[in-house]
């Protein structure tokens, strides 16, 4: 399988696009880190508490009263699944990376 020879153009437009991808994975994990650190916040200010004791919580802009039995599950499911989304991110941006190197590597571009 041949494969078609790029332009100067294109390999710089290719060598930039993944750079931008990497950046936006990056950007997105350190989100993703910021609500975990804030629902981690919560868990542990939430475990102590007594279950029936009152608390709120903000759904989609609107603040719903509800119990600490009824919030601490919800709250540790999310958690979870953060804590998931931040591990797939950070296998796609090891990926990307390999890629970016490799296609450094390929076109041997050397960034100053």
């Amino acid at each position: 399988m041949s494969e078609k020879k790029l332009t100067d153009q294109e390999i710089v437009a290719k060598f930039q696009s993944l750079k931008q991808e990497l950046q936006s994975i990056s950007t997105k994990v350190g989100e993703l880190e910021s609500e975990k650190d804030e629902h981690e916040l919560v868990i542990q200010t939430l475990k102590p508490l007594s279950g029936d004791r009152k608390c709120f919580r903000l759904i989609h802009g609107v603040l719903v009263e509800r119990t600490v039995k009824d919030v601490l599950p919800a709250v540790e499911n999310n958690l979870e699944g953060i804590n998931t989304i931040i591990g797939q991110l950070v296998q796609t941006y090891k990926k990307k990376e390999e890629e970016l190197l490799d296609f450094q590597k390929k076109y041997k571009i050397v960034v100053k």
